[in-house]
């Protein structure tokens, strides 16, 4: 996994390490997971809360998978 400083952490008291979002317990491999199984960026954000939008796509941009159109400011 590329390095995601801006919006996620790994912690050893969180899930085990396991990358998370900076502020929540939602792991990043979540979000892979929804695009994966072909949910939208809003499906994700709907689901997870307490993801913002921009830490969402500053992990898509940096794993190169950021879906045309999508931005981190909108109207949600």
């Amino acid at each position: 996994m590329k390095d995601h400083s801006v919006a996620v952490h790994s912690d050893p008291d969180i899930l085990g390490g396991t990358p998370v979002f900076i502020g929540t317990r939602v792991p990043v491999k979540a979000l892979l997971d929804y695009f994966a199984g072909g949910h939208t960026l809003d499906d994700f954000l709907d689901d997870f809360p307490t993801v913002t939008r921009a830490q969402a796509v500053a992990v898509l941009e940096q794993e190169g998978q950021l879906p045309a159109g999508v931005h981190a400011r909108s109207a949600r």
